[in-house]
């Protein structure tokens, strides 16, 4: 069928061709005259009449009918071969700004299902475009530099959107409070990791997320590379691997000892699974340089690990690392233990020592989760980065478990100061596989070059991997980018010339040249007020910025430290511990989910109520007056 479509037209085109050469042959030698020009006279004359008719079968009229469409045939492919190519008014480039009929047909029905870019310009999430070829991933590259409103004008809108759960690097520790209210009257769960005040935060165990020995090769991974010196480059990579070698060998001795209790008691609690008793491990290695072959409690541990193991990954790196001399030994114990340094504080163990967060429910539930980091101090900003990368690896798994493959609520991750927030291995591949999975990453940075030096070659990936650019402002080498990426737009020229001598003359030419829709001058003195807007394979938006006091749910958020709406999330958690404690009795008690109460009023009439302990340890109304007896 689509052969059929394709070659049916130049089929009748050739029919036809051939019918009118046949049909002019036959009415010329069928025309009466003694000579040429009588005959010419007569064949003009009677063409209109004798022209129609049925095809003639003469071998004459059939070899002129074949010849004249031969002959039209090369005329064509003559003034093809000879066209001039003009593209009027494109001829240096085709750049433009984006129309409202460019960005209609990548907006939802319903304005909540909106992701913001700009005060006009959205994509669409929870929905889908009628026409596929508008669908694009919702990974945002957003770049702005200080001061150009990467908080106010960007991440608080979108969260105000509150059409999925999130994820958020709160730099500041600032958007916490501001928006904490507004998603806690919204039914949300509140989540929040704190690497400034660490007391202030819920606890989080990545060893909780090791489920198999491929999660404990990636949880070396992500250590390493957030606990290495970032202006280190090159240098013997010998010491990295051995250091790597014995981390494994110990993590994988704690993840298979953990499995043995689990097997034989699944509601065991677990002591020391965290970095305290990798430390454990690492302090009871003593090797004497001169008396190699002594054994030291972990040395002994491991031969007992092995008669109910076998050859397992913790012994056979364990092994490995014991082939080195009492010297070299005793080398990689202490660069693992100075790479594990920070562990060494109490308020770090502490925050490490179990495990609060359960991650994985994020993508089950509507849910915000808060990552405060210092935007000033880095020295802790690594556990941000391995939390990062088990995220990714814990929800893409929590997608790939479900039916539709997909998370049950999507998931955005707005990912503020991103170069700082230290490494996550394999992100150009995160980012490139998560969209069908219901995840998205938005990447805000100070400039590309931030980009460029923490991913190296794998920057140009991560940013190809972002449908959309949305640049609040900035300077350097940022705005030759954006206005590359802009592209040219082809402009006329008027030239004035002017010859001054005995006698003056003038001249005036009209030229067209390129020159970029916008240069890197011109955006980098552009509206403090606007924004630049661009999604892959759209014409590009120059627009306002959004205004968040204008959205319908400002009034839910804390702009102002005075308005009473700022949220006490120290106090939020204490509660929430709280219910978690009476909720732990209440399932000892095992109490029914909702029952009555009778209770005699001052009437001496008895007034039942019905109790919804659910909703009572959620903070909502949970009595119910039923009737009067």
């Amino acid at each position: 069928m689509d052969k059929l479509k394709k070659y049916l037209p130049s089929t009748i085109i050739i029919i036809i061709l051939f019918y009118i050469g046949n049909r002019i042959s036959n009415v010329w030698h069928n025309t009466s005259g003694n000579d040429v020009s009588l005959k010419t006279m007569n064949f003009i004359t009677g063409l209109s009449d004798n022209f129609f008719g049925g095809i003639s079968f003469e071998v004459i009229d059939i070899s002129v009918g074949v010849i004249f469409v031969l002959l039209i045939l090369i005329i064509i492919e003559i003034k093809g071969q000879n066209k001039k190519n003009f593209r009027k008014g494109v001829e240096y480039g085709s750049a433009r700004w984006g129309k409202k009929t460019d960005i209609e047909p990548f907006l939802p029905k319903k304005y909540q299902n909106r992701v913001l870019l700009s005060e006009t310009e959205a994509l669409m999430i929870n929905e889908k475009p009628k026409n596929p070829k508008y669908e694009r991933n919702l990974n945002v590259l957003a770049i702005g530099g200080s001061g150009a409103g990467k908080t106010r004008f960007f991440v608080k809108p979108n969260l105000m959107q509150m059409n999925s759960s999130y994820i958020l690097t709160d730099s500041k520790g600032s958007v916490l409070p501001e928006t904490g209210k507004m998603f806690q009257e919204n039914g949300y769960n509140i989540k929040v990791f704190n690497t400034i005040n660490m007391q202030d935060s819920m606890r989080y165990n990545p060893f909780e997320y090791i489920r198999s020995e491929a999660d404990i090769l990636k949880f070396i991974d992500v250590l390493i590379a957030n606990t290495s010196d970032p202006q280190k480059k090159g240098g013997d990579s010998f010491w990295e691997n051995t250091e790597r070698l014995l981390l494994t060998a110990f993590i994988a001795f704690m993840y298979e000892t953990r499995q043995d209790i689990l097997e034989e008691d699944p509601e065991a609690e677990i002591e020391e699974y965290n970095f305290a008793g990798l430390q454990k491990l690492i302090n009871n290695s003593q090797v004497d340089e001169n008396n190699p072959e002594l054994e030291n409690p972990v040395d002994e541990a491991f031969k007992e690990h092995e008669k109910l193991h076998g050859d397992s990954l913790a012994v056979s790196q364990y092994k490995k690392y014991r082939l080195a001399s009492g010297k070299t030994a005793k080398s990689i114990l202490i660069s693992v233990g100075t790479r594990l340094a920070p562990f060494d504080l109490k308020e770090v163990r502490d925050l490490t020592e179990y495990d609060e967060l359960k991650l994985e429910d994020i993508g089950d539930k509507k849910t915000i989760f808060y990552i405060i980091v210092s935007d000033t101090n880095s020295t802790f900003n690594f556990l941000a980065g391995m939390m990062y990368s088990q995220l990714f690896d814990l929800l893409t798994n929590r997608a790939d478990n479900n039916p539709n493959h997909k998370l049950n609520y999507p998931v955005q991750m707005y990912l503020d100061e991103f170069a700082n927030i230290g490494t996550i291995p394999d992100f150009e591949q995160k980012i490139a596989t998560i969209r069908s999975r219901g995840i998205s990453a938005v990447v805000i940075l100070q400039s590309i070059d931030q980009l460029k030096s923490k991913y190296k070659d794998s920057a140009n990936t991560i940013i190809d991997n972002c449908d959309t650019l949305v640049f609040l402002g900035g300077k350097g080498s940022t705005l030759k980018t954006v206005s590359e990426t802009l592209g040219k737009e082809t402009i006329d020229m008027l030239n004035n010339n002017t010859t001054k001598g005995s006698s003056e003359s003038y001249t005036q030419n009209n030229s067209k040249a390129g020159r970029e829709l916008m240069t890197a001058d011109e955006i980098g003195t552009m509206d403090n007020r606007k924004c630049i807007v661009s999604i892959r394979g759209v014409r590009p938006f120059m627009s306002n910025k959004i205004d968040l006091t204008k959205h319908k749910n400002y009034k839910l958020l804390s702009d102002d430290s005075e308005d009473g709406k700022s949220f006490d999330y120290v106090s939020y958690l204490q509660k929430s511990k709280e219910n978690e404690e009476v909720s732990k009795d209440i399932e000892e008690l095992d109490l029914p989910d909702e029952f009555q109460l009778n209770l005699e009023n001052e009437d001496g009439n008895i007034e039942i109520y019905s109790f919804d302990i659910d909703k009572a340890l959620k903070n909502k109304r949970s009595v119910t007056k039923i009737e009067n007896i």
